[in-house]
C-alpha cells in the first residue's frame, strides 16, 4: 500500500501543481472568465484516465491464461518505460514548469474557445494516464498469488486514492500560500524510490512473459528463499507490496532488475547532483 500511496502522492502532486499554476496565473492576470475551461479540461482528463484504467482492468478478461500473462507482462514493461521517462522529465522540468505553462496559457487564451481546455487536458491527462498504467501494473504485481493467498485488490487502490487526496490537499495549500516545500528535493527522493518500485514491476513483467511462454527460463531460478522469507509475515508483505520481491526469482527476472535499477539509479543521481550545482535560468515570465 505504501508504494501505491507514494505513486498517487507524486503523480497527484504533479497534476495538482499544474492545475494550481494554471488557476493562479489566470486569477493574477484578471482572466477569471477562462477558469471554467481549465476545470472542464481537468474533468475531461480525469474521465479519460479512469476509462483507461477500466479498460486495463476489464479488457483482458475472458482471454486464455497465456494471453492474459502476455498482455500483462507487456503492459508492465511499457509502464516502467513511461514512469522512467516521467521521473527524469519531472526532475529536469520542475524549476521551469511555471514559466512553460504560463506561455502555453497566453497562447491558448488568444486562440479558439477550446484551446485552453486542450492545454488542461494535455497537462493533467498525461499524469493521469501514466498513473493509471503504472498503478495497474503495480497492483497486478502486488496481487500475484503467493502461498495460496492473494493480496486484496482494494489495498493498493486505497493507498493510491489516499496519495491522490493528500496531493490535492497539498496542491490547494501551496496555491493558497499556506505551505512551501522543496519540490526539487521531493521529486528527487520520490523519484529514487519509484525507480526501485519500477524495477520490481519490470521483474514481474518479465515473469509474466515467462509464464506466457514468450520468454524462456521460467524454472531456471537465480535463488529461492521461500523457506526463509515468508510473504505472510509483516516484513514479507512489505518486501512484496513495495518492491514486488519474489522469494523464488528466475535468473532472467534478477538480470532485468539489476540491469534496470543500477544504471537508472546512477544516471538519476548524477543528473540530480548536476542540477543542484547549476543555477536555475530565469523564466521568460520573470524576465
Amino acid at each position: 500500500m505504501l508504494a501505491n500511496y507514494l505513486i498517487g502522492l507524486r503523480e497527484g502532486l504533479e497534476a495538482a501543481l499544474v492545475v494550481s499554476i494554471l488557476v493562479a496565473y489566470l486569477v493574477k492576470t484578471d482572466r477569471r472568465h477562462l477558469l471554467p475551461r481549465v476545470w472542464a479540461g481537468v474533468v475531461l482528463a480525469v474521465g479519460v484516465s479512469l476509462a483507461f484504467g477500466a479498460v486495463l482492468t476489464f479488457g483482458p478478461r475472458g482471454l486464455t491464461f497465456e494471453a492474459q500473462e502476455l498482455i500483462g507482462g507487456g503492459l508492465s514493461i511499457i509502464a516502467v518505460g513511461f514512469v522512467t521517462w516521467m521521473i527524469f522529465w519531472m526532475a529536469r522540468a520542475a524549476r521551469g514548469l511555471s514559466g512553460e505553462l504560463r506561455g502555453q496559457i497566453d497562447a491558448a487564451a488568444e486562440g479558439s474557445r477550446w484551446s485552453l481546455v486542450v492545454v488542461a487536458v494535455l497537462a493533467v491527462g498525461r499524469e493521469g494516464l501514466e498513473t493509471a498504467l503504472f498503478l495497474w501494473a503495480a497492483t497486478q504485481a502486488g496481487t500475484r498469488e503467493t502461498v495460496g493467498t492473494a493480496t486484496p485488490t482494494w489495498e493498493p487502490l486505497l493507498g493510491a486514492a489516499l496519495g491522490i487526496l493528500t496531493a490535492v490537499a497539498l496542491g490547494y495549500l501551496i496555491y493558497r500560500g499556506a505551505i512551501s516545500i522543496n519540490l526539487s528535493r521531493f521529486f528527487t527522493w520520490t523519484g529514487a524510490f519509484l525507480i526501485l518500485v519500477a524495477a520490481g514491476v519490470l521483474a514481474y513483467g518479465v515473469h509474466d512473459l515467462q509464464e506466457a511462454r514468450f520468454l524462456p527460463g521460467l524454472h531456471d531460478l537465480a535463488f529461492d528463499v521461500s523457506d526463509t522469507v515468508d510473504l505472510n509475515t509483516w516484513y514479507g508483505a512489505v518486501l512484496k507490496g513495495i518492491f514486488n520481491f519474489s522469494p523464488a526469482t528466475t535468473k532472467l527476472e534478477a538480470a532485468a532488475w539489476l540491469l534496470y535499477a543500477v544504471p537508472v539509479m546512477a544516471l538519476f543521481f548524477v543528473g540530480a547532483r548536476r542540477r543542484s550545482t547549476t543555477p536555475a535560468a530565469p523564466s521568460r515570465a520573470a524576465a
